[in-house]
């Protein structure tokens, strides 16, 4: 992933890559579009209920989560950056607008970038969460960063292959 205003740190944030089988298009569109995202986006048993974008710097991406005992988990991010086809910068420090989000009690706020390659017949794709702290990069590894995005990449595979 070409990382132009961005350097890696092993310290503070998570790298996720995998090679699939499907046009960069389709990963796109996975992303991009709701109609999508709620089929693939949360780890099952887990689903996605919600989801509204605006693919644009300041434009929202909300969803929400709920969990296998109907607990919801909305989220409300900002998009920084959006490059058709190549990638995307979100946060969840932000809000429309560029706005601040208010800190909630156990939030951890982090910036996530998605960049997609072609490789082949298919697509490389990475995913970046960046952290404000090591106990931030820590909590969001326990969490099943690793397992938890594969598991979602997967899903995404598996929908746009239906499509």
């Amino acid at each position: 992933m070409t990382e132009p205003f961005f350097t890696f740190d092993d310290e503070l944030d998570l790298r996720f890559e995998r090679i699939v089988d499907i046009k960069p298009e389709l990963v796109w569109a996975a992303w991009t579009q709701p109609e999508h995202l709620v089929h693939w986006f949360t780890p099952a048993p887990w689903k996605t209920i919600a989801c509204e974008i605006d693919l644009r710097p300041g434009g929202i991406f909300r969803t929400v989560m709920q969990s296998p005992e109907g607990q919801e988990f909305p989220g409300t991010g900002c998009y920084l950056d959006v490059v058709e086809n190549e990638r995307f910068v979100w946060t969840s420090a932000l809000g429309p607008g560029f706005r601040p989000n208010a800190p909630e009690p156990d939030a951890m706020f982090f910036t996530a970038m998605i960049s997609i390659e072609p490789d082949g017949d298919g697509t490389k794709y990475t995913a970046v969460a960046i952290h404000r702290s090591k106990e931030d990069r820590k909590k969001h590894e326990d969490m099943g960063f690793e397992h938890g995005w594969g598991k979602a990449l997967e899903q995404l595979v598996e929908y746009m292959k239906s499509v």
